[in-house]
C-alpha cells in the first residue's frame, strides 16, 4: 500500500515591491512638478482691477504654454505671439515676487493714446467692449494719457522718467520687447499707466480656465468677533462650501 505525499501549499505571491512603488510615486511626483512647471499654474484674483471680466474669489489654471513662459522647449515649440486684447499673467516689473493679470492693450512699435477715456492705438480708437468703468469723475492722467505734466499718487519714479522719452506727438511708443497692459476695470486698476510695461521675458502665461469661484465670506458674517481670523473663515468655507461657490463661473474658459 502506498501513501500520497502530501500537497505542498503554494508559495504565497510576495507582496509588492518596495523599490517599485517608491519609482512609480517618484514618477507620479516628477509629472507633477513638470506639468507645474511648464505646463500649467493655479492663480488666484486679488483685486478689482480686471472686473468683470474676472473677479475676486476666481482660481484661475494659467496655460504656461502658449507664450512659452517657461524655458522648456524654448524655440521648439510653436508658441503663438501675443496678441492685442490677449488676457496675460505676469511678473509685476516692479516687484517680480508678485504676479499681476492685465489685458494688453499695445504691442511693441504701437503707438498709444487715452482720450476722454478712449484707447487709440496708432491713430485707431479700439473696440473694448469688456471695460468697466465705476467712477463718474474722469481724472487727467488716468483718462487722458499720457500726461507729462501731471504726477499722480503712486505713480513710479522711475516710469515717469522713461515716460517722458517715449512719448511723441502725445502718444506714447510702446518700445521693443514690451506690452502695456490695463486692466478692464479702468477707474480701479494699477497699470501700466501708473508703472510701465511689461518685458516680454516677465509673461508667464495666460489665464485658460476659472477651475473654482468663491465669493466673499465677510458679508455673511459681517458682525462675528472672530470675522477676520482665518482659522474661523476656514471653517466656515468648509461647511458652506455649496454656498459661497459661484457655480455660475466655475469651470468657465477665460476670454
Amino acid at each position: 500500500m502506498t501513501t500520497e505525499s502530501p500537497v505542498q501549499a503554494k508559495p504565497a505571491k510576495p507582496r509588492a515591491d518596495l523599490p517599485a512603488s517608491l519609482q512609480s510615486l517618484l514618477v507620479t511626483v516628477v509629472i507633477a512638478i513638470f506639468i507645474v512647471t511648464f505646463v500649467v499654474q493655479a492663480f488666484q484674483i486679488p483685486s478689482e482691477s480686471m472686473e468683470d471680466t474676472l473677479l475676486i474669489g476666481d482660481y484661475l489654471l494659467v496655460d504656461k504654454l502658449r507664450y512659452g513662459g517657461g524655458s522648456f522647449g524654448d524655440g521648439v515649440m510653436p508658441y503663438r505671439r501675443i496678441h492685442r486684447g490677449d488676457i496675460i499673467v505676469f511678473k509685476y516689473p516692479v516687484d517680480p515676487k508678485q504676479h499681476f493679470v492685465k489685458r494688453v492693450i499695445a504691442l511693441p512699435g504701437d503707438h498709444l493714446r487715452l482720450q476722454n477715456r478712449k484707447v487709440y492705438v496708432n491713430g485707431n480708437p479700439l473696440s473694448e467692449p469688456y471695460v468697466r468703468y465705476t467712477g463718474r469723475v474722469s481724472e487727467p492722467f488716468r483718462d487722458d494719457f499720457p500726461q507729462l505734466t501731471i504726477v499722480p499718487p503712486g505713480l513710479e519714479g522711475g516710469w515717469w522718467l522713461q515716460m517722458k522719452k517715449l512719448v511723441e506727438d502725445n502718444q506714447l511708443i510702446v518700445p521693443d520687447g514690451n506690452y502695456f497692459v490695463m486692466g478692464d476695470n479702468r477707474d480701479d486698476s494699477l497699470d501700466s499707466r501708473y508703472w510701465g510695461f511689461v518685458p516680454r521675458e516677465n509673461v508667464i502665461g495666460r489665464p485658460l480656465l476659472i477651475y473654482w469661484s468663491v465669493r466673499s465670506m465677510d458679508q455673511d458674517m459681517p458682525d462675528s468677533p472672530t470675522a477676520g481670523d482665518k482659522i474661523f473663515h476656514f471653517a466656515y468655507a468648509v461647511t458652506h462650501l455649496f454656498q459661497i461657490t459661484r457655480w455660475d463661473r466655475t469651470f468657465r474658459l477665460v476670454h
